[in-house]
C-alpha cells in the first residue's frame, strides 16, 4: 500500500465521477434558473471561480452549499443537491492507495505525526500544497493539480470537524527553514502553523535543528488511535509505504514518538521559534 500523507511523494489522483456528476447537476439547476455563474455565486456567498471549479468537478462542494442554494434555485433544487451530495465522500477524490489510511484518519480519536520531509498534509496552507505539486516529477497537468489540491484541503476539515480528536505534530525545523515555494509561501506556512497551534485539540512542536539526542533517525511516522482504542501506524519512503498494525511494531513507534515529543521544543517555545523564523525571512 502507498499513501500520500502530505509530503512530496504525490501520485496522480483518479478522476472522480461522483464529483463530476454533482458539478453537472449544479450547473443544470443553475442554468434552469436562468443564472450565470457570476450571478449565482454571490447568492450563495462564494466566488464565481469557486463555483466554476465545483461545476467542473475540481473542488469538493461545501456541505452547506445545498442549503445556501435553496433561495436562489428553489426548494426542489435544494432536495436534488442534497441527494447528490450524499454520494460524495472525502475519499472520492483520493487515490485508491490512500483511501485506507484516509478512512483511519477520519475516524481516529488521536492522530500523531512526526515529519522530517515536509509540513504534514493536515497543516499545509494552499500555497504550500501548490508549491509541492508544481515541483513534482513527472510533471502533473493543471487538472491533476487542482484535484489534488482540492482533496488535500478537504482532508484538512477533519481538524475542525473533530474537535474531540487530539492532534499532535512534531515537525523538523529544517522543513520550515527550507522555504519550499519561496519566502511568501513560507510566511503563509508559519502563519498557518501559529494559527492552528491555538486550537485546543492541536499541539505543534518543532524539533530544533541541533538536537544531539534525536531519536527520529529512522524517518517520518504517523500514528492513529481508533475508536476501539487500537493504535495503527503508517510510514512512507520513496515510492513505498506501510500500514502498521502489529501491536509490537506499533508499540515501537509509540515509544519513539513519545521520546520525540520530549526532545522537541514545547508548544510555547515552538511559537517563539516560529515567530523568530518569520521575522528573519
Amino acid at each position: 500500500m502507498r499513501a500520500d500523507n502530505g509530503g512530496a511523494n504525490g501520485s496522480e489522483v483518479e478522476p472522480s465521477d461522483s464529483l463530476k456528476t454533482f458539478g453537472a447537476v449544479l450547473k443544470a439547476l443553475r442554468e434552469e434558473a436562468g443564472l450565470t455563474q457570476e450571478e449565482f455565486a454571490p447568492r450563495v456567498r462564494y466566488s464565481a471561480a469557486y463555483i466554476a471549479k465545483i461545476e467542473q468537478g475540481k473542488r469538493f462542494p461545501p456541505t452547506d452549499l445545498p442549503t445556501r442554494a435553496e433561495e436562489a434555485l428553489g426548494p426542489v433544487a435544494h432536495k436534488v443537491l442534497k441527494a447528490a451530495a450524499k454520494s460524495l465522500t472525502k475519499r472520492s477524490v483520493l487515490a485508491s492507495w490512500f483511501r485506507q489510511w484516509a478512512g483511519i484518519e477520519e475516524e481516529a480519536i488521536s492522530l500523531y505525526a512526526y515529519e522530517c520531509r515536509a509540513i504534514p498534509g493536515l497543516l499545509q496552507p494552499e500555497a504550500y500544497i501548490r508549491a509541492i505539486f508544481d515541483r513534482r516529477l513527472p510533471p502533473a497537468s493543471e487538472e491533476q493539480i487542482e484535484r489534488e489540491v482540492a482533496s488535500r484541503l478537504d482532508r484538512q476539515r477533519v481538524i475542525t470537524a473533530k474537535q474531540n480528536t487530539a492532534f499532535s505534530f512534531v515537525i523538523e525545523q529544517s522543513v520550515v527553514a527550507r522555504r519550499m515555494g519561496g519566502r511568501h509561501v513560507t510566511e503563509q506556512v508559519i502563519d498557518h502553523l501559529l494559527e492552528m497551534g491555538t486550537r485546543r485539540n492541536v499541539e505543534i512542536q518543532v524539533m530544533p535543528t541541533v538536537q544531539e539526542d534525536h531519536c527520529g533517525i529512522d524517518g517520518l511516522m504517523y500514528l492513529a488511535e481508533t475508536t476501539a482504542h487500537q493504535w495503527l501506524g503508517y510510514t512512507e519512503g520513496q515510492r513505498s509505504s506501510n500500514l502498521i498494525s502489529a501491536p509490537k511494531d506499533v508499540s515501537v513507534l509509540l515509544q519513539r514518538y513519545g521520546k520525540l515529543r520530549s526532545q522537541a521544543l514545547d508548544c510555547r517555545a515552538t511559537v517563539t521559534l516560529l515567530e523568530q523564523m518569520r521575522g528573519a525571512l
